[in-house]
């Protein structure tokens, strides 16, 4: 692999338990799973119907990586996990609305939207918590079906 590639993947484990309840890695054990995630740069908004995330790579290799694991995983369970210093701090399940990934050039764009009011309303609040986490240095992996996709840069 190439040195350019290398520096837009990293080498991120899966957290034994992420997507589930916090705490269940038993202290003093290794994670099972490791996993080159694509590394991005992520644009949240929120919008009139929910929120989008727009992530982005200058790589191509990686961004064709994040465009296959979301043609592999389309209409699976879509998670955001905000991740500070290895460890898990919030992980948002997006059930509560449609999700839908479109591809772009230099990567994807993630829509979760709903047309009741207060889906909608819980949605734009779940995005201001993930902007205002990642404006205070955190990171977010967004996953499919507790796969990692992405993570932010």
């Amino acid at each position: 692999m190439n040195p350019m590639a290398m520096n837009a993947m990293a080498m991120d484990r899966m957290v034994m338990g992420m997507g589930q309840m916090p705490g269940m890695m038993m202290p003093g054990t290794m994670p099972m799973n490791m996993m080159m995630v694509p590394r991005c740069t992520m644009k949240m908004e929120t919008t009139a119907m929910g929120m989008q995330i727009m992530c982005s790579t200058k790589d191509e290799m990686a961004a064709g990586m994040m465009q296959n694991l979301c043609t592999m995983m389309s209409g699976s369970m879509m998670s955001c996990c905000m991740m500070q210093n290895g460890m898990p701090m919030m992980t948002i399940n997006m059930a509560s609305g449609m999700c839908k990934c479109e591809m772009t050039k230099d990567g994807l764009c993630m829509t979760w939207s709903s047309k009741d009011a207060e889906c909608c309303k819980m949605i734009q609040q779940c995005c201001n918590a993930m902007m205002s986490m990642m404006t205070c240095g955190c990171c977010c992996m967004m996953m499919m079906n507790g796969t990692p996709m992405c993570c932010s840069c």
